[in-house]
């Protein structure tokens, strides 16, 4: 039976959209999904289907949420395969000696994917990005998020955020924002 990762946008972050994963892994048992497991608090799933494509379950992922937690999750859903392919492909992650300034963003769609070449002319040397063949973005920070000093660029800026072209895609690509 193939395996997926259900990676939920916007969970757990505050006091806004709160999940608790057992309920969540319940919800996709409802589903009919099987060998469910969450990672922490983050709203990462990784569940096994028999039959269905990525979107497919993305889809219901997101209705059953909405349907029976009145929440409106993004849900991007990708075969193990997929991000095998994905840590396969990435031409940053060979040159990264500490793995935690390295970003690897996800898209729901290749139109969503080509939008964020906008954020390319916002990267500043030594930083690096690059945009995936299997709908995910790679950045590489040299300076950390979460430290004094850290200005990325790309990252930071609101621009890069809220791009009025990219909207909600950018703020999505963009988790350091």
């Amino acid at each position: 039976m193939p395996t997926y990762i259900a990676l939920l946008r916007g969970i757990n972050v505050g006091k806004a959209k709160r999940v608790p994963m057992e309920g969540l892994r319940a919800l996709l048992g409802e589903l009919g999904y099987t060998g469910i497991a969450t990672l922490l608090n983050s709203g990462n799933v990784v569940f096994q289907a028999a039959r269905g494509t990525a979107a497919q379950h993305a889809s219901g992922i997101s209705a059953a949420i909405a349907r029976q937690l009145q929440l409106e999750v993004p849900v991007i859903v990708k075969t193990a395969r997929e991000f095998a392919d994905i840590v396969a492909e990435n031409p940053i992650a060979a040159d990264v000696p500490d793995p935690s300034r390295l970003l690897v963003a996800f898209v729901p769609d290749a139109k969503a994917l080509s939008a964020l070449e906008a954020i390319r002319p916002l990267v500043a040397p030594p930083e690096k990005f690059v945009v995936g063949k299997a709908r995910s973005v790679s950045s590489l920070c040299h300076r950390h998020p979460q430290k004094p000093g850290w200005r990325s660029p790309a990252w930071q800026s609101r621009q890069a955020c809220y791009h009025p072209k990219l909207g909600d895609r950018a703020q999505a690509a963009g988790a350091g924002c």
